[in-house]
């Protein structure tokens, strides 16, 4: 084993008393359980908690921005963490504790749902058929498979076609590559399933994943989406894809947890997106031409995908009778809801993440672009979905838009300036809040040493990917549907 992972010992002990106490747990009342994991999580907390205390004191004597700025930093990394592990429930393995309010009226889904298991490939022949393969092991009982070969033209269409000849995939060739959210359409003009689910092609799906995610929304009929918890499938490629793990790690066990908790998951993400049909269906139409600054936009696939769940109580109906022609709208009229989104960490996915600087680049700026598009939408209702859901919400926009301006004023600025010692005292709270969330990695990963790798992507974040912003929003209408080879 590597020195990134720990010796065998170690990471064998660890993992025996985190099941030891998982099951100590587990066997307390529910009320119990909760008020032991609040105790244990704020005692986790009580160094950065008593940090926060000591700013906040001190905090009104002085006038300066970035003391504000930094004690807003920490503190809303330290909610995160005391919402994740003190609030979240796993809604494949448990009933929530938090409940949709008239839960009851949503309509439940059969015991066992028929699943479409949807896909859409444009040139991905080394990667497609491990994907398919591991969609086809899925070990949900009735699943129907659905294939789009976007307009290929390095062999993938051949692939599939073998494929198909082997497994039970339907396989969809379109002539020409209209994009990834038109094609998965395609795709869901045949799919007959109570519930939808995606992946991309770039991913590898455990055999219990799709039935996990099912099974959080047949126990909460009020699920609208769940999105499975994603990590890289090639970790040992090199630094950066460590990097990216340990990040993808947090990413969806902390922040999507933390929204979860509220079911206010802003986006199912694509490597594993499970939505019910009835929440989804009579705006794939309006998914697929999406306009943003007056250009067709094909980026935003997940978001705004969930942001027509977590919103078509208030846009809903306007969005329907745009394309009332259509027949994912006019063949049935699904009422609008208030769904709720929710995140199973049990239903797992892995990903290729980008090995080299250059594509790790090019998906950070699509994802910037993503991000920009949404904020549009559903940061134009997330304020209805309630205060901590939209103090989540918004505050994680602000800390995205606010990001560039501030990098330039610590790395840039403050140097030219000889305030040399703000450069560093920012660059410290970058890397004290990696530590934070690399420490959780390692409580939940015990015996994992890559928990060292998370506070290098906090300072690629600030002194690399922060500057991206500006850039996609300059390049919003450029790009097209493809990926660069990792």
């Amino acid at each position: 084993m590597s020195a990134a992972t720990g010796t065998p010992a170690a990471s064998l002990l660890g993992r025996r008393l985190r099941a030891r106490l998982g099951r100590a747990l587990d066997s307390l009342d529910p009320r119990e359980r909760a008020g032991v994991v609040r105790l244990l999580t704020v005692t986790a907390l009580l160094p950065a908690l008593l940090l926060i205390a000591h700013r906040a004191v001190r905090l009104p004597y002085r006038s300066d921005p970035v003391a504000w700025y930094g004690l807003a930093v920490l503190t809303g990394a330290t909610l995160l963490l005391y919402l994740a592990y003190t609030q979240y429930d796993d809604p494949a393995v448990r009933t929530l504790r938090r409940r949709a309010r008239g839960h009851e009226d949503f309509p439940p889904l059969p015991d066992r749902p028929r699943v479409s298991f949807l896909l859409a490939v444009k040139d991905e022949v080394d990667n497609v058929e491990r994907c398919v393969r591991s969609m086809a092991a899925s070990d949900h009982p009735d699943l129907q498979i659905v294939v789009v070969d976007d307009g290929s033209t390095d062999g993938t269409g051949a692939v599939l076609d073998a494929l198909a000849a082997e497994l039970a995939v339907t396989v969809i060739h379109l002539p020409r590559n209209v994009g990834k959210k038109a094609a998965l359409v395609r795709a869901c003009a045949v799919a007959d399933g109570d519930v939808l689910v995606f992946t991309d092609s770039d991913c590898v799906v455990a055999p219990d994943a799709v039935r996990l995610c099912v099974l959080a929304m047949v126990r909460h009929p009020e699920l609208g989406a769940v999105s499975g918890h994603c990590r890289a499938l090639n970790p040992g490629a090199s630094v950066l894809t460590r990097v990216q793990d340990v990040w993808y790690e947090g990413q969806f066990r902390i922040s999507k947890a933390a929204e979860s908790a509220f079911g206010a998951v802003s986006c199912v993400s694509g490597p594993l997106a499970a939505f019910r049909r009835e929440a989804v269906y009579n705006y794939l139409p309006a998914w697929a031409e999406d306009r943003f600054a007056g250009a067709p936009f094909r980026f935003a696939t997940d978001r705004q995908l969930t942001g027509y769940v977590l919103g078509q109580a208030w846009r809903g109906r306007a969005l329907k009778q745009r394309h009332a022609s259509s027949p994912f709208v006019a063949g049935h009229d699904h009422p609008e809801r208030r769904w709720l989104v929710g995140y199973s960490r049990s239903a797992r996915v892995w990903t290729n993440v980008p090995a080299r600087w250059r594509p790790f680049l090019h998906q950070q700026v699509r994802w910037k672009k993503s991000f920009i598009r949404n904020l549009f939408f559903t940061g134009a209702f997330m304020w209805r979905r309630g205060p901590l859901p939209a103090l989540l919400y918004y505050g994680h926009a602000l800390w995205v838009l606010a990001a560039p301006a501030l990098v330039f004023l610590h790395l840039v600025w403050a140097p030219l300036h000889w305030a040399a010692g703000l450069t560093l005292l920012y660059l410290c709270g970058m890397l004290l809040k990696g530590c934070l969330w690399g420490l959780a990695f390692r409580l939940d990963n015990p015996g994992d040493r890559r928990w060292r790798y998370r506070p290098l992507m906090s300072l690629l974040s600030c002194c690399v990917l922060a500057w991206l912003l500006p850039y996609a929003a300059f390049t919003l209408r450029r790009g097209i549907w493809t990926r660069t080879p990792a």
